[in-house]
Order: C-alpha cells, then structure tokens, then sequence
C-alpha cells in the first residue's frame, strides 16, 4: 500500500521538478538541457550490457573516482554507465573520465521513467555512492534480478529519522537483495533498523579515504602561490555556501589587522553564485580578483575569488591554512575534508560537519581539525596557525596520516562486487 501510495506522489510531483528545474536553469542554464533522461530517456546510444554507477555530485563523483578507474581496468568488456544530478556532476564525470564512460542524468523516481532508463542501460550491476535510497529504482532492480551495491553507504542521524516515519515503505525498498557496503557500523546499524537482513551489510569504510591525489596538484599550487601571492600567508575558505561568505569575510577583514598581507582564497560551492560572491566580496569593502578575469593577483588584492570549476585541489595546494565550508549551516552538514588534508594543511570546520562525522571525529582526535563557530573563532584560530608553521605543520601531518591510515576501502568493495559479477555473467 505504501510502495502504490508513494508511487501516485511520485506522479503527482512532476510538475514541480519541472518548475524546479527551470528555476534552477535561471542561474545555472545546464538546468534545462537533456531533460529528457531525468526522465528516462537517455541519448546516448549504447548495445551492449553495462555497470552502471550512481554518484549524485560533485563530491560523490569524486568519491567514486577510484572504484570507477577500479571497474573500467577490471571489466573491460562492460560499458561503464555513471549518472549525476547535477551538471556540475556531469561536468565532472567529463573532466576525470572522458569517453570512458558513459554520462546520464539520473532518471527521476518514478516507475515509467526507471523502466525506461533500465531498458536503455541493459545493466548488470548497479552501484549507488553513499545515500541515494530510491524505492522505485531499487524495486525495479529487484524485478529484474539485478544485483544493487550500496557502495560507501552512510544513513546520518535526520535521514534516519526521516525514515523510520516511513519504515514499512524503507523495509520493502531496501528487501530487494541489495548488499550495502557501509561506512561505519553506526551506519551498518541504521540500515538494520530499517529492515536490512544483517548478512547483506558489511562495514568497509569510507571509500573516499582511497581518492587518489593528483601528483600535478602541488606544483600547480606551488605556481599559483608564486604567481600571485609569493611571500604572503593564504588561507582558502573553500565548498562555502550563502551566509557562509560574509562570515568569512568579516574574519579576513579581522586577520588583516594582524596580518596586513594575507590572502583569502574564496572558492563558493555553486557556480551560479560566481557573480554574487564578488558583490559581496566589493561591499565588504576589500578590494577582489576573479579567477575569470585572468589577471594575477596583487599587492593592492586581499582576496582571491577562485570562480571556476575543477581548480579547488590547486588553491588547497597553494594554501597555509582551510576552512571547509558548508559547515556553519544545520541544513548543509559540511564538505570533503580529505582533500585538503592530504595536501598536508590544518583544517577548521564549523559545528555542522553530518555529512562525514566519522571522518571529522578521526581528525579532531588526531589533532588535525579544529572546529569554529564564528568569525571570531576563525579569526583567532587563523591568526594563530599563520603566526606558528611548526603548529601548521603538525596539524597538516596529522591529516595526512589520517588519511593514509584509513585506506582499503576500495579493495573491500571490489571484493564484494566480484562475486556478483560472476553470478551476473552467468
């Protein structure tokens, strides 16, 4: 009764993802483009049978890098399917895979559009990143005896909740022979709450911790520091959301009394929000250069607005000291903190850091992150790391260990996915 009840919503709803889409394309015109496979109506032709991964994002995308170069090496035969939501998802897929694979959006969850995206990949194995729980798209798997990997998966504390209001709905989605390859076993846990048969849950990690760094990355960080800010102290806020800026901007204003030569390296989450940053960044009276106009960086410039895509790992490299956006907003939860970590830099976070808690947790612990809750906070804990290398160093070194000791993750799941293979291509 729930799965039909959930089924008609789903229906019902199409004309508001319509409009949302529309309204996203007003900032982000991408928005508007290919709207046919959000409804199951891939353009890309493909004949033979495929691996499809799911990764909704930027940050999953990246995430899932490695098991995607893993599965390409592994099962040449098969055509590699990768869907994204977003386009700055989808931008990312071209960017790290080229023709290799195969980029889709991903269908909406409703069951025309799911059977017919089924139809067109053909799969033999599906793969979703860490928290895509979708109750057509998984029944559909069931129906059709395709194994479904939850790979990295993570449930956090108000998804779980949200859940256990729809619990008959969840345990019907999640019976359909799925494996989840859990993060954690506080992960683990949550999806046994939800009805999961405890042998089909295995905890192997967080597959993020196996990203492998660009060995290019610290010589173009290196060239970019000398380029436009040799001799100075930079630090980038980096992943930052709406409200987040003018926190951040306030604390620089802060640190150049201590630091008159300091830069701030901007670098917001969402490109639609490029050209609104740099308002900020004029009204807050400091004086800003864009990555978009090509020009270098001065004596005269106290930030850098880094207003362009697939850069971030560059400006982390160029950088003394990180702070990872998202993470002073409740709603957003907070952004990858391994990348910067291990480029060897001492990291702050604000409180809201759901989206990776394990991961945040490992590096408080170890000395490496530094949680702030305001502009004050930012500013004396900056002030601080500029005035100390030793302590920047230290920090950054225990990062970096966080990370390296935290590896196999990727080994752990391409094991679990073995035997399904097998059974797939019987």
């Amino acid at each position: 009764m729930l799965r039909l009840a959930y089924a008609m919503l789903t229906y019902l709803f199409v004309p508001v993802l319509i409009g949302h889409l529309y309204w996203r394309s007003i900032n982000n015109p991408p928005y508007r483009q290919r709207i046919g496979e959000r409804f199951g109506r891939a353009g890309q032709q493909t004949d033979k049978s495929s691996i499809w991964i799911h990764a909704v994002s930027v940050g999953e995308v990246q995430a899932a890098a490695t098991l995607i170069h893993a599965l390409l090496k592994r099962y040449p035969g098969r055509q590699l399917i990768v869907t994204t939501m977003t386009p700055t998802g989808a931008e990312r897929v071209s960017d790290l895979f080229g023709d290799a694979v195969i980029h889709s959006y991903v269908p909406y969850d409703l069951a025309g559009a799911v059977r017919r995206f089924f139809d067109w990949a053909k799969p033999e194995l599906v793969i979703i990143i860490e928290k895509e729980i979708w109750p057509n798209l998984f029944r559909e798997c069931g129906l059709r005896n395709i194994p479904l990997v939850l790979a990295s998966a993570r449930i956090s504390t108000r998804s779980a909740r949200r859940y256990r209001h729809l619990v008959g709905l969840f345990r019907e989605t999640l019976s359909h022979g799925i494996v989840i390859a859990a993060q954690s076993e506080v992960d683990a846990s949550r999806f046994m709450s939800l009805g999961v048969n405890p042998k089909r849950i295995h905890v192997t990690g967080n597959i993020k911790f196996d990203f492998a760094l660009d060995p290019l990355v610290p010589g173009l960080g290196a060239a970019f520091r000398n380029d436009n800010a040799a001799g100075r102290p930079i630090w980038v806020a980096a992943s930052t959301h709406g409200d987040e800026e003018q926190i951040v901007l306030a604390a620089h204003k802060k640190i150049l009394v201590s630091f008159p030569n300091a830069l701030l390296l901007l670098v917001p989450r969402h490109p639609e929000r490029f050209v609104s940053v740099a308002a900020l960044i004029s009204k807050a009276g400091l004086s800003g250069v864009t990555r978009s106009s090509g020009r270098q960086c001065t004596a005269d410039n106290s930030v850098y607005l880094g207003d362009s895509m697939g850069e971030l790992m560059t400006f982390y490299a160029a950088a003394d000291v990180a702070f990872v956006g998202g993470s002073l907003l409740r709603h957003i939860g907070g952004h990858n903190l391994l990348e910067p970590a291990a480029l060897g830099l001492p990291l702050l976070t604000g409180p809201y850091y759901s989206n990776a808690p394990d991961i945040a947790d490992l590096m408080i612990m170890d000395g490496a992150l530094q949680v702030i809750n305001n502009a004050d906070e930012m500013v004396t804990h900056v002030i601080a790391l500029f005035g100390n290398p030793d302590e920047c160093q230290r920090r950054g070194g225990a990062g970096q260990a966080v990370v390296d000791n935290n590896r196999g993750t990727l080994m752990r799941v391409l094991e679990l996915i073995e035997p399904l293979m097998v059974r797939a291509s019987r």
